[in-house]
């Protein structure tokens, strides 16, 4: 059914320049790391292809290389003739949905992510970079010329190949964004100074751009909102900046964006502890600076209801989505029809950001384990060959998603879990400070899992006997882990043992309310965002928190832009944290007081009046079904933490690629 009366102003038609969008919704610029040595590749076009067929309007790729000088692995080169027959079938797979394909022009400068020096940075001066303290070469009037040729005749080949415009990227720290910014530009020639000079390239890249593309390409532009570093670009400046660089320019577009490369990277990503729409204050505050062109806001912008109010308050032209059209392709399609409840949202848990700048991965998502798959959007499987009974053992993340992938093919699948709701360990963590987002995982499979006839018996601690006596074809074991206990502790149940584990002690605090005295010792050998979630719970509840690790850091399994709101919230709520240490056991059970010793020196110390003393470990896998099972002639599969205790991302994947295998 189609009810377009709930989000009029979102799938009305909009003119952008001379071209007509068929509705408001843009796919904001996300890095894929879907090419390979520079070339385009299936995947690459696939992920792209699915957005338009979900339903948006207009798409921004990820940033091409598009000078000469540029020479990423993983990003698609545009400034020679190399990739010239895929680059028009990236185009082919797109612009005929009625989407209009932006390439993305962008250098990182001294800009670097990830530990080390950037071997070949160059900037507008020689001032190191606020995360990396890579030093760049200074660009020379000459080459800066250079590079804007490069952009300029790479553009006219994107254009040539069926592109309908480029967006120059000068936010997040990058390139241009140093250029505009006071702190990073200290030049004393032509492309520095005051606001005329520092936006000097910028403008001479719009004009170069026009030259070589005509008034007909789309030509956006991104731009720094606020970037959070003391001497750069505050609102202020911001407005001053986009003035200027809209007062006479042939524009189609602008949009912001925030935070830069430093302690405020986790500026430009807000994650799950931050609330809906964080940038429309700035936007707002902003928009007047503009001259009339169109805005395209950023920014957290995760439901149809947020978009539409946007637009609704005219606070901007058009929305820009990145992580919601990774989470669903077909988004824009689900709303339209009024199937909102069928939309995979985002739970903003960044873990798209860690694969592709942590790990240098391909993007991927915990809640779309077929993200660049070629019939991503609005996908359900296949049917089975023949219909099979299945019983799935679990009802967390990768339990549910088996069960309703496999539902879905044709066979008949029953989940048995011990909860009396679906969830698993998950459920602790979603009720835990900035984790509520998570929920929607769940919540998503349940109401595949009603569509596709999933049989559901919650609150049932199977046993072998019970699995068996449903006289399955196959199993689907998905009954998690447990927490190892650290040497010198007795496995947790055991009558005499008085630490509980994170899980327990978690379970115990959310039945509570209130303030308590005394001191919440927490060690650490985990080192995921949870972890950290239960550590601000505690905080709420206890006078004081301390997190004991044997590592020189924590939060070394969360992405970078993760683990900066981590020890940002950390500084602001006082929770204490001791690197290097673990706990002397033998000297701390039993009593109120606990003792840690540095793990080199040895040397003890002593927490007092502690009121609560937990720990995050390891976990193994509960297997007590499988060789039973297994004995018994049954073919058993393993999902989630009962095949490796991972994370989300492994917890979905693994469960899809089950429910399609069984």
């Amino acid at each position: 059914m189609t009810d377009l009366s709930l989000f009029p102003r979102l799938f009305s038609p909009f003119a952008l320049g001379r071209t007509r969008l068929r509705n408001r919704i843009v796919h904001a610029s996300m890095n894929t790391h879907m090419a390979e040595k520079t070339r385009v590749t299936e995947r690459l076009i696939n992920y792209h292809a699915e957005r338009a067929r979900g339903g948006a309007a207009l798409i921004v790729t990820e940033p091409i290389s598009m000078a000469r000088h540029q020479n990423v692995s993983y990003r698609a080169r545009a400034w020679n003739d190399d990739n010239l027959d895929d680059l028009k079938r990236w185009a082919q797979a797109v612009e005929p949905h009625d989407c209009r394909l932006l390439g993305q022009i962008q250098d990182p400068g001294r800009g670097r992510h990830n530990a080390g020096i950037g071997a070949y940075a160059i900037g507008p001066s020689a001032l190191a970079d606020d995360l990396s303290w890579t030093v760049p070469h200074a660009l020379s009037a000459a080459e800066i010329r250079a590079m804007i040729e490069d952009f300029a005749e790479s553009a006219a080949r994107l254009q040539r190949c069926g592109f309908s415009g480029v967006e120059i990227s000068s936010g997040h720290g990058h390139l241009f964004h140093q250029f505009l910014s006071p702190w990073s530009n200290a030049r004393e020639d032509d492309y520095g100074g005051d606001v005329n000079g520092r936006t000097r390239i910028v403008k001479e890249l719009i004009a170069a751009l026009r030259s070589a593309c005509g008034p007909a390409f789309l030509l956006g532009l991104k731009l720094p909102g606020n970037d959070w570093v003391k001497g750069g670009i505050d609102p202020a400046e911001a407005a001053a900046i986009a003035s200027h660089l809209t007062a006479a320019q042939p524009l189609d577009y602008v949009c912001f964006a925030q935070g830069t490369h430093g302690i405020a990277l986790e500026r430009h990503l807000p994650d799950a502890h931050v609330g809906p729409l964080p940038y429309l204050e700035l936007i707002r505050a902003l928009r007047p600076a503009l001259n009339g062109v169109p805005l395209v806001a950023l920014g957290k912008i995760g439901t149809p209801q947020e978009a539409e109010a946007i637009l609704a308050a005219a606070d901007a032209e058009l929305v820009g989505l990145g992580r919601p059209l990774l989470a669903d392709a077909a988004w824009p399609l689900k709303t339209r029809e009024g199937r909102t409840r069928e939309i995979r949202q985002c739970v903003y848990c960044n873990i798209c950001w860690d694969e592709i700048n942590t790990h240098l991965r391909p993007m991927a998502c915990v809640n779309n384990p077929c993200a660049g798959d070629a019939d991503e959007a609005d996908w359900w499987p296949a049917r089975a060959a023949s219909r099979r009974r299945v019983v799935v053992v679990g009802a967390g993340v990768a339990g549910m998603e088996a069960a309703w992938i496999a539902a879905a093919r044709g066979h008949d699948v029953t989940v048995l879990s011990a909860s009396s709701e679906a969830g698993g360990k998950l459920r602790l963590h979603w009720q835990l400070p900035g984790s509520e987002p998570l929920k929607r995982i769940t919540e998503y499979q349940q109401v595949a899992a009603a569509k596709a006839g999933v049989g559901c018996e919650l609150g049932i601690r199977a046993q072998a006997t019970d699995v068996i006596g449903l006289k399955p074809d196959a199993v689907v074991l998905a009954c998690g882990s447990t927490m190892l206990a650290p040497p010198g502790v007795p496995h947790p149940g055991a009558a005499h043992v008085s630490v509980p584990d994170l899980r327990q002690a978690v379970g115990e605090l959310l039945c509570t309310t209130g303030k308590r005295s005394g001191t919440a010792v927490l060690f650490d050998m985990d080192h995921t965002e949870g972890t950290y979630a239960a550590a601000e719970l505690m905080r709420l509840r206890f006078d004081r928190v301390v997190i004991i690790t044997p590592r020189e850091y924590i939060a070394q399994k969360t992405s970078m832009v993760v683990r900066q709101g981590i020890l940002r919230r950390f500084q602001e709520l006082r929770i204490e944290v001791v690197p290097l240490a673990s706990p002397m056991w033998s000297e701390s059970l039993g009593k109120a007081t606990v003792v840690y010793a540095n793990i080199y020196s040895g040397e003890p110390v002593i927490i007092r009046d502690v009121a609560c003393f937990t720990y995050a470990t390891p976990r193994v896998p509960d297997l007590s079904l499988y060789e039973p099972l297994r004995a018994a002639g049954i073919e058993v599969h393993r999902a989630g933490d009962c095949e490796l205790p991972r994370g989300l991302l492994a917890a979905t994947a693994g469960g899809h690629a089950i429910g399609i295998a069984v």
